[in-house]
């Protein structure tokens, strides 16, 4: 079988192909810079150049292509929009897979997208779930929360580099989930059949707030917290006048996306029929404790290295952060 993965260098499409060389699956990724997707090649995988926005790159990447993986979205410094991106660059690839007759597309959504329709991203990746269920494509649509990589910038460097960390509104209670955990259930998702023409929530083990996130932080990394909270009323009149510049159009639609995370309304979900229909065991989930107990050992195993470097050499410490390498 013959994977295409798209968003293969993103931080969840890495897992993902990862994942999928590891169980011996041909995995082909569409990118558009081969040389910051070298390390797919090294891994196994086969590079295809192409662009979600260029439709015509699409066919030549489908050629005999099993199932699709589409793990992309468009980044908050790219030149184009989340819609060119999300919506016409999703529709493009949609049609492109139907016509390759392609057996399976995987979506990888946002959970509760459907129930934030004033909101940019939350619109269109709804919009996108309901063109793929009306494809006549198999699909299955799995719909995440979040990532537990990206608490470790978030939370985990600023306060180990006693920075403040940043609060906006009312903390939305987040079931995050390791990565390599859901790309392990992606690539699940190809061999059971009962996944097909459903949807799916993927979440973590619990919903948590950022103010216990960061007291989880501050046990770990013993140090003191400094907490900045910006109101909910300030992050809108951010987002409302960067509407006024069109090369910021995409940063303020991620600033409206913002908004999801800071209402209070918490994004979690059960995750006990996924686990029946997946076949997996839910307690080899890795659990938000687990994973930044795991992250600020390796750091402290660190600093104590860069200690007794620098007083065996005499070496200044140097200037580079030694948090920001150290995660998975």
């Amino acid at each position: 079988m013959t994977i295409l993965i798209v968003g293969a260098t993103g931080t969840l499409g890495r897992q993902v192909a990862r994942h999928a060389i590891d169980e011996g699956y041909k995995v082909r990724c569409l990118v558009r810079n081969s040389k910051k997707a070298a390390f797919l090649k090294e891994w196994g995988a086969e590079l295809v150049w192409g662009d979600l926005c260029r439709k015509e790159t699409l066919p030549f990447a489908l050629e005999g292509v099993t199932a699709v993986v589409d793990s992309s979205t468009a980044r908050p410094t790219d030149s184009l929009s989340v819609k060119q991106v999300d919506w016409e660059g999703k529709v493009a690839l949609i049609n492109a897979a139907k016509a390759a007759h392609v057996d399976h597309f995987i979506f990888l959504s946002i959970l509760n997208a459907d129930k934030y329709p004033e909101v940019p991203l939350m619109e269109i990746k709804h919009c996108t779930e309901l063109f793929l269920a009306e494809s006549s494509l198999n699909y299955t649509i799995l719909r995440l929360a979040g990532f537990m990589q990206g608490l470790i910038s978030q939370y985990g460097i600023p306060i180990l580099e006693e920075q403040p960390v940043w609060v906006t509104g009312e903390s939305s209670p987040i079931a995050y989930m390791n990565t390599q955990d859901i790309a392990k259930l992606v690539i699940r998702a190809l061999s059971v059949e009962e996944t097909k023409n459903k949807i799916f929530p993927i979440v973590g083990t619990y919903a948590w707030s950022a103010e216990e996130i960061i007291g989880v932080c501050k046990k770990l990394s013993g140090k003191e917290v400094k907490i900045t909270r910006m109101p909910i009323g300030l992050l809108r009149a951010v987002r409302n006048s960067l509407r006024f510049f069109q090369w910021s159009w995409n940063v303020a639609d991620r600033l409206a996306f913002a908004e999801v995370i800071a209402n209070g309304k918490p994004l979690d979900a059960s995750m006990e029929d996924v686990y029946k229909v997946f076949g997996l065991d839910a307690k080899e989930t890795t659990t938000l404790e687990g994973y930044l107990q795991d992250y600020f050992n390796r750091i402290m195993k660190k600093l104590k290295e860069l200690d007794y470097n620098k007083a065996k050499t005499g070496i200044r410490k140097p200037k580079k952060s030694p948090f920001k390498n150290v995660n998975n």
